[in-house]
């Protein structure tokens, strides 16, 4: 029967060491960030042959990079988040024109687009729970009247960011305030 409490041999507490010192870091129960998540996604796609999904899910992979390049920067998950919500902005304006052109074909595949980002969304709050938070941020700024509405919308938009359209929370903010 092995000995379950036996030493450690040094060589492994000199690369553990080396590691903890390098920036590496192991923590139990650790979850994916969203851009790690996003590419367990593309390599899935890739295994299943999806090429609609791995597609858009390298659309969204290049805009990462492009991001981390321009800046030099490794994206947090808050920037991820941006990226997307300025993608799904994009495919919903997309699909927009291209019904208005006539173009249904085109807005089918912007719209499966959407589809593939939204889920990496967090879920979105219902419009009674964005109110509530309007109403609490109105009150935290004590904003009295529309000359307050960047102040309140700074408040928000943190909060907010990526759980509600941002749109409808300026127009809430925008009645609240003018009442």
């Amino acid at each position: 029967m092995a000995n379950p409490l036996r030493p450690v041999p040094q060589r492994v507490l000199v690369f553990l060491y080396a590691l903890i010192h390098a920036g590496w870091h192991v923590t139990e129960g650790d979850s994916m960030s969203l851009k790690e998540q996003i590419t367990e996604d593309m390599k899935a796609a890739m295994r299943a042959k999806d090429s609609g999904r791995l597609a858009t899910i390298r659309l969204l992979t290049a805009a990462i990079k492009q991001k981390e390049v321009d800046e030099r920067i490794d994206v947090s998950d808050e920037q991820v988040l941006a990226i997307i919500e300025k993608m799904i902005k994009q495919r919903k304006d997309s699909i927009s024109q291209f019904e208005a052109g006539g173009r249904q074909d085109l807005a089918d595949i912007e719209k499966a687009e959407l589809a593939i980002l939204s889920t990496y969304m967090p879920a979105a709050l219902s419009d009674a729970e964005v109110q509530a938070e309007v109403v609490a941020a109105v009150a935290a700024v004590g904003a009295a009247g529309p000359q307050d509405m960047g102040k309140v919308m700074g408040v928000l938009k943190p909060k907010l960011a990526g759980r509600a359209d941002m749109t409808a929370v300026s127009a809430m903010v925008k009645a609240a305030l003018t009442q």
